[in-house]
């Protein structure tokens, strides 16, 4: 017999009467309090643009140093120069930005040189990291100066000529006018020459030189930050209004106290209310998850790692005894979060911290208490998919690690309200977004961080096979970019670990992405590490084409980017793929290297697994074509593949082109965005 829940008719009355008589605005949270809550918002980006920030959703109160949104990139004016908004690190109030006049282009009408004398943001003296790039605009008819070697080359803006150079500026300029601007020296040194504006659009540092401190005393305290419009003060905005410093400390506001008391009792009646609704729903889930017989085991100590072999008796230690606080603190070494503690650190799952979206969820920006900024990746529902996708990732990342893996922090329990991942936050978006997602600003990679993105990707692959993991899923929205755009691995939802005993294939059901899968794989059923191979062979055609690997917009025989690649190799046509953004016709050295990538590409796409190459094989070739050495010394002007081996020819035979990877096939289980 279900229980019934009674409630006393005293309570129904205070109800009615609280829920009638109480006024509104002692139920309201104080509007600066609200309004400064909110992010920065303008297109897609990422950045959490708080204090100091103001402008568009945030009132001037919110801070003193105003932003604009403009076709969707957040910018500031400082001292009568725009800059583009690339990068802001609240933990070190650090902004990275880039002049807005040059992204561009170098051939500007206004030649004006940054000042910040007078503003909070400074240049960080301590990075040895940042220099100045110097732009000698000289009248083409004018004698020319005695400079030193320009790094980045010489430009021609209609009747001038601009020299591009990291050496000081001479005392005697002549006619010329000078421009200087700050950059990243490391990555400057990544572009080839006449690409200073390719520099220019990396940015470069200031601090914000303000008094953070105060702000962190106020957000600690449950407030947000802002300032006194009239006299520029910091103020700390709380629920029940504003405050000089801080939300802790009694409250004046006497009719607020007295409206919580009251409000306290119609909540107390509520919950009542809700309580038994809420008893029954946890108990029908409860009752759900017990039919799946799925389990997880949890770690005897934090640091360990408790492998399983059984997916039923695992998921059943996961949901064990709340008695033992060990099993409520860790599962296979890594922390479980409490629903709350991540509800708090993403403000509620706000919108504005929505960093992708998926089959699976979403994945939010958040700040946990100890200062940490994460990922966090919440499941849309709990059902035997979504369970065996969280477990098969917890399992998989708690015992790895690796410098292109993404990290995992932790997770919330199966008791949880909902499934949730807790990731080290990756801030500089995925390789897909750069590739494509930037249409004609493919340029921000050029063709070395590319290269390092491949071999970055491939060492990461090999580290997994190694330790009897196939990844299953490797395409470019599942590789990460730090802000040195360092590779990180990430979505091991689909991944399955190779019992020892199996040293061939695993038979399971194809899972992937169209456009990705081993045509083997597909066709057999049969997963092995090459299936890996295959499709980091398609990564290799996006990072020297920048084209998708599936685009229903192109020609029908060219929908399935591996296609288009192989019949391309075939005509002797490889130049028409090359993103000409690469310099691909106008360098000998980078001409070689993307042929000696496409050679490579060429042999992780065969449609017989045996003749691709291991990744511990691909990994020791980009290192080679790195170096200049192996695959890059001689230039090769096509491939051929014959049905016993792949060659390198001078000169290409036109065998038929290889079936369609995703042609009459749908993947019902594919994850198609980032994680």
């Amino acid at each position: 017999m279900k229980p019934k829940l009674i409630l006393h008719p005293s309570f129904i009355f205070v109800f009615f009467l609280v829920s009638t008589n109480t006024p509104t605005y002692l139920c309201e949270d104080d509007a600066h309090y609200t309004n400064c809550g909110s992010a920065f918002t303008c297109g897609n980006t990422n950045l959490d643009l708080r204090y100091p920030f103001s402008g568009g959703n945030r009132d001037s109160y919110c801070g003193t140093e105003k932003l604009t949104c403009e076709a969707g990139v957040p910018k500031i004016t400082i001292n009568g120069i725009k800059y583009r908004i690339l990068d802001w690190k609240n933990t070190t109030q650090t902004l990275t930005m880039a002049r807005d006049d040059y992204w561009d282009g170098i051939c500007v009408s206004d030649y004006k040189n940054n000042t910040f004398g007078n503003t909070l943001f400074q240049y960080d003296h301590q990075d040895n990291d940042l220099g100045d790039v110097n732009l000698f605009y000289c009248p083409s008819n004018s004698p020319s100066l005695t400079l030193p070697t320009a790094e980045f080359g010489i430009d021609i803006c209609q009747a001038q000529h601009v020299y591009s150079t990291l050496v000081p500026v001479p005392s005697y300029t002549g006619n010329c006018k000078v421009v200087v601007i700050p950059i990243f020296l490391t990555r400057a040194s990544l572009v080839s020459e006449n690409k200073t504006s390719e520099a220019l659009r990396f940015g470069f540092d200031l601090k914000w030189m303000g008094d953070y401190g105060e702000c962190q005393k106020c957000s600690d305290s449950g407030g947000e930050c802002g300032v006194d419009v009239g006299d520029g003060e910091f103020q700390c905005f709380c629920v029940d209004g504003p405050r000089s410093a801080s939300c802790t400390g009694k409250s004046n506001n006497v009719g607020l106290i007295i409206g919580a008391t009251v409000g306290g009792v119609a909540v107390l009646v509520v919950i009542l209310g809700c309580g038994y609704f809420m008893v029954q729903r946890r108990r029908k889930i409860y009752n759900k998850s017990r039919s799946m017989e799925l389990f997880i085991a949890p770690t005897s100590s934090g640091d360990t790692f408790a492998s399983t072999t059984n997916t039923s008796q695992s998921l059943s230690s996961y949901q064990s005894s709340k008695s033992d606080p060990v099993a409520r603190s860790y599962y296979f070494g890594v922390q479980v979060f409490t629903y709350e503690e991540l509800e708090e650190a993403t403000k509620n799952f706000d919108a504005s911290r929505e960093l992708g979206e998926g089959g699976f969820g979403t994945v939010y920006k958040g700040k946990l208490k100890d200062g940490r900024i994460v990922a966090v990746k919440r499941h849309y529902e709990i059902n035997s998919r979504r369970i065996t996708l969280f477990l098969n990732e917890v399992q998989i990342l708690a015992r790895l690690r690796h410098k292109n893996l993404v990290t995992l922090f932790g997770c919330t329990s199966k008791h949880s309200r909902e499934l949730l991942l807790v990731y080290e936050f990756i801030p500089n978006g995925t390789v897909s977004y750069h590739l494509q997602g930037r249409s004609s600003k493919s340029t921000l990679l050029p063709w070395p961080i590319r290269l390092n993105i491949a071999l970055e990707t491939a060492e990461a692959l090999a580290y997994l096979h190694a330790n009897d993991v196939v990844h299953r899923d490797v395409k470019t929205n599942n590789l990460l970019l730090d802000d040195q755009f360092l590779v990180k691995v990430a979505d091991f939802g689909l991944s399955k670990e190779f019992p020892d005993n199996l040293m061939t294939h695993v038979s399971t059901v194809p899972q992937g992405t169209p456009g990705y899968v081993d045509p083997e794989y597909h066709q057999c059923y049969q997963l092995t590490y090459k299936s890996d191979v295959y499709s980091f062979g398609v990564v290799l055609v996006e990072l020297i084409s920048s084209l998708q690997a599936v685009d229903i917009n192109r020609n029908r025989s060219d929908v399935n980017l591996a296609n288009m690649f192989v019949k391309r190799i075939q005509n002797q046509e490889l130049h028409e793929l090359i993103d000409p953004c690469l310099g691909f016709e106008k360098d000998d050295a980078t001409r070689r290297m993307i042929t000696a990538v496409a050679e490579l590409a060429f042999r992780c796409l065969q449609q017989e697994r045996d003749m691709r190459p291991s990744m511990n094989e691909v990994v020791e070739i980009l290192r080679g074509i790195k170096r200049g050495g192996v695959g890059a010394g001689e230039e090769t002007e096509i491939l051929d593949i014959r049905t016993d081996e792949v060659i390198l020819l001078k000169k290409a035979h036109s065998p038929v082109s290889p079936d369609s990877v995703v042609e009459n096939w749908v993947s019902g289980s594919s994850v198609s965005n980032s994680s």
